[in-house]
This record gives structure tokens, C-alpha cells and sequence, in this order.
């Protein structure tokens, strides 16, 4: 379990990417997060994975304060060495277990060729292999679905599904649907803050929320543009 207490964090003095944020996400199951851009996914993610220091409270997993190495973490933009293939990227990370030519049937890369030729899904995918042959308790994915194509996406919900059991898995997304097929729970980031948190039976009421929040906040200004550009017509 991961428990998160009274966090913030503050890229400049008085403006809080946090915002005194509280959560808790259970083993043995993916966890959702979702928000607009800029909500703060990508740095609440980051500061789970210990790569960023909050200005005030506490992240904890297992009951521990210290955990990063139980971590994979897949960020939205990752980093390669250009000039080493596929297969090398892959032995970085030690894994007996993990026989790289039977787990890329899934996805059909050409690991023998240098990165510095893929495409970005390929990258994407590279990624994703890598994430998963760590076999870490935790499993952090960022827009993991983004630059797949629709057969890749589809193989990667079933892998997360099959792998949740004695894992935490954390996905972010910016497309709703994505998160409502895949996750057991979804928690919305607004203000720096989880407004809400919801569990799968619920995920109708969850989607209802988020779009009549989206419509509150831009139905008028929509209709006066739409009645403006119907009149230049």
C-alpha cells in the first residue's frame, strides 16, 4: 500500500503544484489519475518515485519512507542511449526470469537494432518492456497508452491486468476511457488536490462528474463563439 499524507509541493514560493494532498492506494490493484493539464499528475508521479522532494509531508509504502528501488517507473518521455540496440537496453535491467524474445512477441520489436532508428510507439514499447522486466512491487506508468497503436494498447491493459495482483500499479491518462477499461479505482486531481476518489461500479457517476465540471466551467463561452461564428455566415 502506498499513504500519502498532507502533501505539497511548490515550484515557486506561494503556488502549489500540491496542495496539502491525501491518498491511499491499496495492493493488488491500478490505481487511476486523472485531472486537466497542468493538474499535477506528472509531479505528484514523479514525487512518489522519488525523484522529486516534496516541500512538506509524507509518502510511505509497505509502512516505509524509504522505497525507490521498489519502483518501476515508466515516464511520459524517456530516455535512451541511442547508439546500443533494443536487446542491450533490455539487459540494463537484471532479470533472469524476464526472457526478452518471448515477451516481445507481445510487441514485436526489432531488438537488434540500434534505438536511434525506432520510431516513438517502438520507443514506447521499449519502454514498457523495460518497466515490466524490473518486476518491482510498484509499477508507475505515465500516459503509458499514448503513441500506441490500437492492438499495442490492447495488449498492454491486458498485461497490467494480469500483473495488478500483487502489485500497485499507478496510471495516468488524460483520455477518462482509457483509466474506466482498465482501473479497479480512479482519483480525480483538481487544484492540486484528489477531489475524489472512485471505484469501478461507479465509474459512470465518475465520467458524469468530470464532463459536467468541464461544462460549468466553458458552456458559455462555447455558445457566445458558436452564435458569433453562425452570424458570419
Amino acid at each position: 500500500m502506498i499513504s500519502i499524507k498532507n502533501l505539497v509541493v511548490s515550484y515557486k514560493k506561494d503556488i502549489h503544484v500540491i496542495d496539502l494532498l491525501n491518498l491511499e492506494m491499496q495492493t493488488g490493484k491500478i490505481h487511476g489519475i486523472v485531472g486537466l493539464n497542468g493538474a499535477g499528475k506528472t509531479t505528484l508521479l514523479r514525487v512518489i518515485a522519488g525523484l522529486k522532494t516534496p516541500n512538506q509531508g509524507t509518502v510511505k509504502a509497505f509502512g516505509e519512507s524509504k522505497f525507490r528501488k521498489k519502483i518501476a517507473f515508466l515516464e511520459t518521455e524517456n530516455f535512451f542511449y541511442a547508439y546500443i540496440t533494443g536487446r542491450e537496453y533490455l539487459s540494463l535491467f537484471k532479470n533472469s526470469n524476464f526472457i526478452n524474445d518471448e515477451w516481445n512477441a507481445l510487441f514485436g520489436l526489432p531488438l537488434d537494432e540500434i534505438i536511434e532508428t525506432y520510431s516513438s510507439g517502438m520507443k514506447k514499447k521499449l519502454a514498457l518492456l523495460a518497466a515490466i522486466r524490473q518486476n518491482k512491487p510498484i509499477l508507475i506508468l505515465d500516459e503509458p497508452f499514448n503513441g500506441l497503436d490500437i492492438e499495442s494498447c490492447g495488449v498492454l491493459r491486458m498485461l497490467l491486468l494480469q500483473l495488478r495482483e500483487k502489485k500497485t500499479i499507478i496510471v495516468t491518462s488524460h483520455i477518462i476511457q482509457t483509466l474506466t477499461n482498465l482501473c479497479d479505482e480512479i482519483h480525480y486531481l483538481e487544484n492540486g488536490k484528489i477531489s475524489f476518489s472512485t471505484e469501478s461500479q461507479r465509474f459512470d457517476e465518475l465520467e458524469q462528474n468530470i464532463f459536467k465540471t468541464i461544462e460549468n466551467r466553458h458552456q458559455t463561452l462555447i455558445k457566445a463563439l458558436s452564435e458569433k461564428l453562425q452570424k458570419t455566415n
